[in-house]
Order: structure tokens, then sequence, then C-alpha cells
């Protein structure tokens, strides 16, 4: 994998120091299906209202369009769909022809397997399954920062699942990166897969699961569930917990819509931030919505 950011800034206020006000997109929860992805992001310049954030070329790839615009794939890019590696590869080719700064990544729980398999062992899905070389250099990624957990918005702060707390981003990256940095050791010392669960009790910020089965309210920023988000939460966009549409609970968005729209013809979003509002396009059958929420 070569995902190369060429900076991993952790808010937007990095970018307005520079001059630069970009409109901030994001897409969660694509899951492997390549199609769902490509709709939710062509969806944007099909609005009368928004320049397109990618743009097809004549083999039907997808290319970063050159506008102005900040785009974060908020977790679980990979699992349960059959199109994984197509999804990464998408990432790789925009995170290269963006500038600098302007694709993020950040872990979701699928992607907490690709680092700790054994804690999970789902059967036969993409980040259990993984070839090795692949998940090394996933696993360096994050290490490296490339690859983070959380960004400061213009008024929402971006993760997987969220907190019902004010939480550091810089804490929360510093922990992913932390933790991916003793799994690199641990592949040097051939005492990966004996050893990797030892270190999760030291990173629960982000790698908590909330009791056995996951998603409880104690949950870590990759794990809780949405249903647990309270009313005074601070303003977050998260996924993880499957919607219908975008919706709203206090200050907390969720946008995780694929999976819940797959078997009907529109339904795919993303989030637009701008510094004054915040918006949904939905892709429809017949054109793309945008809609306040």
């Amino acid at each position: 994998m070569n995902f190369d950011p060429g900076a991993t800034p952790e808010s937007v206020e990095w970018f307005r120091a520079r001059g630069e006000s970009p409109a901030i997109v994001s897409l969660s929860d694509v899951h492997g299906y390549l199609s769902a992805a490509r709709n939710a992001l062509t969806a944007v310049g099909e609005t009368d209202e928004y320049p397109p954030v990618v743009r097809s070329d004549e083999d039907g790839l997808l290319h970063w369009a050159g506008n102005d615009y900040i785009l974060i794939v908020n977790g679980d890019l990979i699992d349960r769909g059959d199109e994984n590696r197509a999804c990464l590869n998408l990432l790789e080719r925009l995170v290269k022809e963006a500038p600098d700064g302007r694709v993020r990544y950040h872990l979701g729980n699928h992607e907490m397997a690709v680092l700790f398999p054994e804690r999970f062992q789902w059967p036969g899905v993409y980040s259990i399954k993984m070839n090795e070389s692949l998940r090394e250099s996933f696993i360096r990624h994050v290490a490296d920062g490339s690859i983070a957990v959380a960004f400061e918005g213009y008024r929402y702060t971006y993760s997987h699942a969220g907190d019902n707390e004010y939480f550091e981003v810089g804490r929360a990256n510093r922990q992913a990166s932390e933790a991916s940095n003793q799994l690199l050791t641990m592949l040097q010392e051939a005492r990966y897969r004996a050893d990797q669960l030892d270190i999760l009790s030291e990173y629960q910020l982000v790698f908590g699961v909330g009791g056995g089965f996951g998603r409880g309210p104690s949950a870590g920023l990759l794990w809780m569930d949405f249903e647990h988000v309270q009313q005074d939460a601070p303003p977050q966009v998260v996924g993880h917990s499957r919607q219908q549409r975008p919706t709203r609970t206090g200050q907390v968005l969720c946008q995780n819509v694929i999976r819940s729209n797959l078997d009907s013809s529109g339904g795919e979003a993303v989030l637009i931030e701008h510094p004054n509002k915040i918006v949904a396009v939905r892709n429809t059958p017949t054109d793309a919505v945008v809609t306040e929420i």
C-alpha cells in the first residue's frame, strides 16, 4: 500500500493559516462497495451548488478533480464488499493526485482489525485474510501518521464513532501511531501474532471496544454505537452505526448510509462542511440533492 498525504494536519486551522478555506467532504463506511463509493463521491459534482470532488476517466477510474476540498474517508473503507483492494487503490490514487493534506484516511473498527487481527478473527473478511505484506505496509502508514484517527473541522470533529466528551485530536492520533509502532517492533521480532493484544489496554481512547461485543457507551473512538450519543455531546461527524440517511443527535451527525441503501437505487451520501454550515449531498435515482442537516 502506498498512501502518502504529504501532510497530516490535525485541524482545518492548518489550511486557514495558509489562506485556504476548503470545504470538507466526508464519506464513511464504504466497506468494499466501490460502486457505492463512486455514487457518493460523484454526486457532489452532479449538484448545481458544487464543483466535483472527483472526475472519471475513459476507463471509469476516479481521479481528483482539482477543486477546493478536503476529503475525509472516516473509517471502514474495507470489509463486507468484494472490491476492497480497489477501494484502497482509489484512495491511493486520490492522495497521490491531490495537494498535500487534502485526502485523509481515518481508522474505523475494521481498520483496527487490520492492526489487531487476533482480537477479532472475523471469518472470511478482508481485514483478517489480508496478505501480510499489505498488512505490514498498512501498519507502517498508521505508525507514521499517514493514516490517522481524527480531525478538527470548522465546527465538527471527525472520527469513526465519536465520543460523548471532548477529546484531544492530537492525543487520539498519537495513540494510533504509538500502538502501530509497537506492532512494527513485534513484526520485526517475530512476535506480532503472539503479543499484539498485550498493548490494547494502553490505548483505550482509540481502541476500546466497550464490552465483550463492542459498541457500548464506554467504547473508544472506533467503536461507540450512535445509540449512545448524548444530546450534549460536542459537535462531531461520525459513521460506524448504520442509518438510512444522514442522521443527527444533538450536535453529532452520523453519515453511515451506504450499506442500508445497497438494495435501492440511490441513497449514498457525503457530508460537506463549510465554515458556517454543514450539508448532506445524497445521490437519488434522478439527480443529487443538497440538504442542510
